[in-house]
Parts: structure tokens; sequence; C-alpha cells
């Protein structure tokens, strides 16, 4: 077992990266790399994605993670740069023309078993994969040298998918019409329709709806006039940071800083924040909170982790911009939301609870008080009753059961008054019999983020099982600690729900820090 960490110093290297790096720093994406390499071929780093496309194709011949839904997009996308890389270039390179081959054949065994209610709910997924596969029959209709054996493939859309809803918004924006601002982060799915739109334009960032996919789309298959056009050095920093390839949701700067200090802050580790970075989650609060970052439409996730981590941090800022998110059970992500996510509401109780914690009831009106446990009560509730039988909460924003049941537990256990002992019991009951044989935890294999949220809901809630869980937590200690000192073998898997599934590097290694030091607090008393 090892745990010899210096917490303190990690603790403190992680928070000056978020001032050093102040877009975030995430995982390059599969999806959003190959909408680059059919988008933008003009683009300084092309070969360098088509490179990553290679690279990362899996020995059965798509992309992403190995379950099937998870799959599609990565896959569809991969293959259709691909394809267009062949395409402005007939006599490409065997690999190229392999690989494509290869995606295709993959793409016949996911597509058939792809039925609507099979895929993982992510964004614009809907939209993304009817259009990728329209994209993708153009190109078979004349296949390019080495693939003419392809030529009579018709790829199927998922069951209960079609393109029409796609066309009504390919419609909209051809005649000028505005639209809600979160469709922008996949203005991609339009092709050509997107080139120049004259009323979407670049944020001050250069972004165009927080997505380089999106940007590319904007700016089409040719440099801008312009030598200074923002969009362009925008796509230019962004690959040039990841060495080519691109991630899929970017910046993500608010995000990104509200739940790191979050994290360490309750768990309480030691560290002093950067004036800059509190500044950096208050200024953005408006009367509808904030967005993840520029191009995005505010939401109540991030409005409440931005929320909770400043009552954390001293600052406390009245949650009531989340009345614009409350509904008669829950609260939305956002206005008009398909569907609901129990982290969201999850957030939305730390941020109510410690607001109240942090500033003291008495002093605000009894009636705001009154209101605040009133939601506080509301939402507790209402994810109790999203639990699942086994005790764990599953969630549209990750891919793993055990960020949502963090999430949760965290939320209730912490602001529930003792109401939801019962669930929280249930959740660690479910955290103990999932343990894999070597210590880890995880959905498709352990990792150590997983890991690290496992041992959190073990050591960060209240316990009525003994040193049963210390235990348990102990064996993850080798893990843990070899993915901080980067000893690790493989390269941490994406599970954060976007158009492609990511891996927010500085969140996650906030969430396996935090599960450090509480191994290095439990070992005294553990260890026999």
């Amino acid at each position: 077992m090892r745990i010899g960490v210096d917490v303190a110093a990690e603790a403190r290297a992680l928070v000056q990266g978020l001032v050093r790096a102040p877009w975030g720093q995430v995982s390059p994406s599969v999806y959003e790399t190959g909408r680059l390499v059919t988008l933008t071929p003009w683009l300084t780093g092309h070969d360098r994605r088509v490179a990553y496309l290679l690279r990362t194709q899996r020995p059965d011949g798509g992309w992403g993670a190995p379950e099937a839904g998870y799959a599609l997009v990565p896959t569809l996308s991969a293959t259709e740069a691909l394809l267009s890389v062949l395409h402005a270039d007939p006599g490409g390179a065997p690999a190229v023309v392999a690989a494509a081959d290869a995606g295709l054949e993959r793409l016949t065994g996911l597509l058939p078993g792809a039925g609507r209610s099979r895929l993982p709910d992510m964004p614009a997924i809907e939209l993304i994969v009817p259009s990728l596969i329209t994209l993708i029959g153009r190109h078979l209709l004349a296949p390019p040298p080495g693939l003419e054996h392809r030529r009579d493939l018709v790829l199927p859309l998922p069951a209960g998918m079609d393109n029409a809803k796609l066309a009504m918004i390919r419609a909209m924006l051809a005649s000028g019409a505005v639209v809600p601002q979160k469709l922008l982060h996949a203005l991609e799915i339009v092709g050509d329709t997107a080139r120049g739109l004259p009323h979407v334009r670049p944020e001050a960032t250069g972004t165009i709806g927080a997505s380089p996919a999106a940007t590319a789309a904007w700016l089409g298959d040719r440099p801008p006039a312009d030598p200074s056009d923002p969009a362009r050095w925008h796509l230019e920093t962004v690959a040039s940071w990841h060495d080519g390839p691109v991630p899929v949701g970017y910046p993500l700067t608010v995000f990104e800083r509200g739940w790191v200090l979050a994290w360490l802050a309750r768990a309480g580790i030691p560290f002093t924040t950067p004036p800059e970075l509190v500044l950096s989650l208050t200024a953005p609060l408006g009367p509808a909170g904030t967005s993840a970052a520029a191009g995005l439409p505010a939401d109540a996730d991030t409005t409440a982790g931005a929320l909770y981590a400043l009552a954390l941090l001293g600052a406390p800022h009245s949650p009531d911009a989340l009345w614009e998110y409350e509904t008669p059970t829950h609260f939305c992500t956002w206005a008009g939301e398909d569907g609901f996510s129990l982290t969201t509401n999850a957030h939305v109780l730390e941020a109510f609870g410690q607001y109240l914690e942090s500033v003291g009831r008495d002093r605000l009106k009894e009636e705001t008080a009154r209101r605040y446990d009133a939601t506080i009560r509301k939402v507790g509730d209402w994810l109790c009753e999203q639990q699942h039988q086994d005790g764990s909460w599953t969630d549209r924003w990750h891919a793993s059961p055990y960020y949502a049941t963090a999430c949760c537990v965290f939320a209730l256990d912490r602001f529930g008054g003792g109401a939801y002992t019962a669930a929280v019991q249930r959740a660690r009951r479910w955290v103990l019999d999932t343990q894999h044989p070597d210590g880890s935890w995880g959905r498709w294999g352990g990792t150590a983020e997983e890991t690290a949220y496992a041992v959190q809901i073990l050591l960060l809630t209240s316990s009525s099982s003994g040193d049963e869980p210390v235990r348990a937590a102990l064996r993850a200690a080798d893990l843990l600690s070899s993915a901080l000192t980067g000893d690790a073998a493989d390269e941490p898997p994406a599970l954060w729900h976007d158009k492609d599934l990511y891996h927010p590097t500085a969140i996650v290694r906030a969430a396996v820090l935090v599960s450090a030091h509480l191994l290095q607090s439990a070992t005294g008393i553990a260890i026999k």
C-alpha cells in the first residue's frame, strides 16, 4: 500500500494550474477532431489530426469507449473524416484506406442494434448520428480507391431516429432564424449551412458555441479572408495547445474551477485560492447564473457548482439565480431540458445548503430561510425517489454510476439533516459490494477516477458499518498513488458526457487527490 503523496503540495500545484491554463485542461476528442479534419483541412496540424485518428482506432475497427452505444458517434466521425481525406487525395496512404474500411465494417455491426433507447443520453446525438450517416453515404456513392467494395453499403439510421429534426434546424438557420444558443454547440451538424452565418458571431475567446467543431463549421473549408479572424485564431490556439487534435467542449473555465476548488475545500485540504479564481466564479453570475464558458447558455449545474465553491471559499453569493431552473418536482439544467439530471439537482442542493450554513440563517429573512429549507427537502426527496434499487444513481452527464452516486450521496449526507441516512447507507453498501478484486472500482474495469469517487463515498460520508468501509478504501491506495505520481500504465479513460466522452484532467486529478487525502487521514485507524 502506497499513499505517500504530499497532498498539500499537489493541491497547490493543481490550483496554480487553473491559473496557468485558464481555458481548462481536458483530453482531445475523436469526434471533434474528426470534424476538424473534414471541415477545416487548411488549419495548421491537419496531418497530426489524421495521425491521431489512426492512432486511437480500437482493434475492433471502432473508436471511443468499449460499449457499443458510446462507440457510435466517435466511430462515425472518424470514419467520415478518413473518407474525406481519401476523397481529397485519392492516392492516400494505405493506412488511411485500411482504417476507413475497418471503421465502415465496425459501423455495420454498431448501427443495426443501436436503437434510440439503447444510445447514451449525450448532447445532440439525435442530430449528430443522422448528419454523419448522410455524409458517409455521399462518400460511398463514389468510393475512393481501395474502398470500391463498399459502393453498395447503406448505413441504417438507429431505430427511432430520423432526419426530420436535423432538416428543420438546417432550414431555420438558412432562413436567418435565431436558434437556441445550446444548438450552436453542435453547429457542425448543418454542414455548409453553418458557414459564415451572419447572425452567429464568435465570443470574446473566438469560439462558436464553445466547440472547435462548431467553430470550424462556421469558418468553412477555406481560410477566412480576414487574416485576423478571431474564430480562425481560436482554432489555431486550441489545436496548438493539444498538438493537433482538439477537445469536444472548450473552453470550460467556470466548470473546471468550480469543481476543483469545491472538491478540495470540501475535503479540508489546505490551499490558498488566488483571488483571480474567486473573481472568475463570481463575475459571470447574472440573473440566470452562469455558463460553463463563453459560447454556452447559462445552466443550473455550472451555476450551482460555482455557488457551492464560492460559499466554501468564504465568498458566499446568493443562490437565488437558481430559481430560474425550478420545476414543480426538481431543477432543470436549462429551460426546456429534454430529460433531467440528478447531479445537477445534487449540486443545487449543495448550493442552497452551503449558502445557508456559510451566511447563517439568522442573517436571512425568515421567509427566505424557509424557502431555502423547503428547496433542500424538495430536492432531497426527489433524489431519493430516483435512487436505483441497488443503491446507486446514474446521470446524463457522466458514464459512471460512481460519479452520480457520489454527487447525490455527498449532498444528501451533508445537508439532509439525517433525513436521508437510509439512502446514504444503501449507496455505501452498493459501493462495498461492487469493488473489483484488485481493490478498484469502475464501470468498464477499474479506473482511478471511479475509484476516487468510491473511496470518497466510503470515507467522506457518515458510516454505520464499522471499519469495513475504511479497509475497502485502503485496498485502492496503490491505484490512486500511481495515478497521482504518473506511474499508471494506461491513459485514463474518458467518462464525462458531451458530444463525445471526455476526460477533464484537472477535475479528475482533484478527485483522486481528495481520495489520497482521505486515505492518509484514515491510515492510523485502519492499519492494524
